[in-house]
């Protein structure tokens, strides 16, 4: 038989914060807002195409017409950033990827329109080179078949360009070149593009978790990997070190890349910069819910909530999200 004390002398109670709805809500320490998120969109030339990606249930490839149509729908969510990703047709992909530096290409052409159409949203464009090449890398290869950096940041420098004159607010290099944000914010200025935006990918880890992003974009690369350019998942200290110098040469915002798998990574560098900082909840993080709730094993919406709250309690200011079309209405 077990004895229960009449009287448990207990002077603090943290249950009694929780008790209800309203003392919950008073008392919360992080909170996740629709304006907070990015939505990463994959365009595609030719009209009426919504093209699904059959490893991101519920993403597609949207022709510009009925791109117009979806940043129109997530603007109405509350979301105010889009970042846009291109796919490149076979026939105009080669070793240097000219197409991205090619005056009047698809991409600078979605970006005017987007622009035009709906001058309010905030429009990031990727700036690298792997959607445009032949061989799926992020840059120009060597005689050792070896990602040159510098002759890459020419290109680097010539792509932001072409996406800041068409009216992009921020450009968003992803490449993990050194030197590139730089060379990049030299490039724009003495083309008289200032007030354009740099989001740098400053601390972005060589990872497993991008597999249903590169089908989207058709950009795995052809030969090796990206691990003489990307972080090594191992190491943190380095992403700080990779954070501060992008900050130097002058980035406005930093990006991590992916979230959940590196909380620790987003704290860390929160605490050494006092850049806006945002994080990319990426292809793999999404597809491994959405396949999960396929199965019954787990309601998504509720995961994508709570996964996302989490990347935002460990320092994150904004988040590119594939899931913000579904959680914007839930917040």
């Amino acid at each position: 038989m077990i004895e229960i004390a009449n009287e448990i002398d207990l002077s603090r109670r943290p249950r009694r914060n929780r008790r209800t709805a309203a003392i919950r809500g008073l008392v919360q320490e992080t909170r996740l807002h629709a304006s907070q998120l990015v939505t990463p969109l994959f365009i595609v030339e030719g009209e009426g195409q919504q093209q699904p990606i059959a490893s991101m249930p519920g993403i597609y490839r949207y022709s510009l017409d009925l791109l117009l149509k979806e940043i129109q729908c997530l603007y109405s969510l509350g979301i105010r950033a889009v970042d846009l990703f291109c796919y490149v047709p076979q026939v105009k992909k080669n070793s240097i990827g000219s197409e991205a530096i090619r005056e009047g290409n698809f991409l600078s052409e979605a970006i005017s329109l987007v622009k035009k159409e709906i001058p309010e949203i905030c429009v990031m464009v990727d700036i690298a080179l792997d959607p445009f090449t032949d061989h799926g890398h992020d840059g120009v290869m060597n005689e050792k078949g070896e990602v040159d950096n510098d002759e890459t940041l020419e290109m680097l420098g010539k792509m932001a360009v072409l996406a800041g004159l068409a009216g992009a607010d921020v450009v968003a290099p992803s490449d993990m070149m050194d030197g590139r944000i730089a060379h990049i914010r030299r490039s724009l200025d003495k083309e008289g593009l200032s007030d354009v935006g740099i989001l740098s990918y400053a601390v972005k880890y060589a990872s497993s978790f991008y597999g249903p992003f590169r089908e989207a974009l058709n950009s795995a690369p052809k030969f090796g990997d990206k691990r003489g350019y990307q972080m090594n998942p191992a190491n943190r200290r380095e992403a700080v070190l990779e954070s501060l110098l992008d900050e130097n040469e002058g980035a406005d915002m930093l990006l991590i890349k992916p979230a959940l798998p590196y909380l620790d990574v987003i704290s860390k560098v929160r605490e050494s910069t006092t850049l806006p900082l945002g994080a990319y909840h990426v292809s793999g993080e999404y597809s491994m819910v959405m396949a999960a709730a396929h199965n019954g094993w787990l309601n998504a919406d509720q995961v994508f909530l709570e996964s996302l709250l989490a990347i935002k309690r460990a320092g994150a200011d904004f988040i590119l999200t594939y899931a913000g079309k579904r959680v914007a209405p839930l917040l």
